[in-house]
């Protein structure tokens, strides 16, 4: 099988048909398979979509288990050569998949993708290209994270020779909004960090590809629309707590060494698998 397509379902209502009936129509030409991981926290939406999209595996929580720990259930049921992580705020385009799949053929060396986003009005997403919001740049740049993300050229971006809109190239963070995966990467690298439960596991997961030696690519050839649904208000407690939360797991996972005491029966909080070269 070519492409398993995984979407996660968080309350997103109208938005996952309409988000449903495009990727399906991205796959006419394209052995897939949909995932559909009902994440929701009331009732369950999918419940009533299920017979729309009989030939769809769906897999639903009782509990909220957070966007990386979804996306990992989905992964160990997928079979797919490459795995598309798309969020349910998008319109894939009809060519979409079959271009993106055909660069990844192309490239052996991808570990990951991003496709151009655009907003309902045809406005250009610059997030397509660094895969970052303006508040983890900040924080990167101000933790001296952002040495190691070079390609991502946080520190100056009016430069000359900075990606351009339709420009191909190598890139170190995959949009979260639409990452297509290399199934044997993640076989070797490991799955999404389930402690980020709702921001940072595509920065995590996009970071640990390249330090596997693998490249992430932002391929401008074709694209989705994005509503950038904001899933949880930003002054609310929730937003506060996982977004500043999944910044500072980022910091102690990757910058800060932790003595490893280890106590029979009682797992180790944050393990150190990875190092970064200053």
């Amino acid at each position: 099988m070519k492409l398993s397509v995984i979407v996660v379902n968080n309350n997103a209502g109208a938005l996952l048909q309409q988000a449903l009936n495009s990727l399906i129509s991205a796959c006419k030409n394209i052995d897939y398979e949909l995932i559909i991981v009902d994440n929701t926290l009331t009732e369950h939406a999918t419940d009533a979509l299920q017979s729309q999209f009989p030939h769809a595996l769906f897999i639903t929580n009782t509990t909220y288990q957070g966007i990386a720990k979804a996306n990992n259930e989905a992964i160990n049921q997928a079979n797919g050569e490459y795995i598309l992580v798309v969020s349910t705020d998008t319109i894939c385009g009809k060519d979409s998949l079959q271009k993106a799949c055909s660069f990844m053929d192309e490239h052996p060396d991808s570990g990951g993708l991003s496709v151009r986003m655009l907003n309902p009005e045809g406005r250009f997403l610059p997030e397509s290209i660094h895969g970052l919001d303006r508040y983890w740049a900040e924080f990167l740049k101000f933790i001296g994270f952002a040495r190691n993300l070079s390609k991502t050229r946080l520190y100056n971006r009016n430069r000359k020779d900075w990606v351009e809109e339709f420009q191909i190239s190598e890139i170190d963070i995959l949009s979260s909004d639409f990452m297509l995966l290399r199934k044997s990467v993640l076989n070797e690298i490991g799955l999404f960090d389930e402690r980020f439960l709702m921001y940072g596991h595509n920065i995590d997961l996009s970071y640990r590809i390249r330090l596997a030696g693998y490249k992430n690519y932002y391929f401008p050839k074709t694209y989705i629309i994005n509503y950038e649904r904001q899933q949880l208000p930003k002054f609310s407690w929730n937003y506060i707590k996982y977004f500043y939360g999944a910044m500072i797991i980022f910091a102690v996972k990757y910058l800060i060494r932790v003595p490893q005491i280890k106590v029979d029966g009682i797992p180790a909080l944050f393990q150190h698998s990875y190092e970064v070269k200053g």
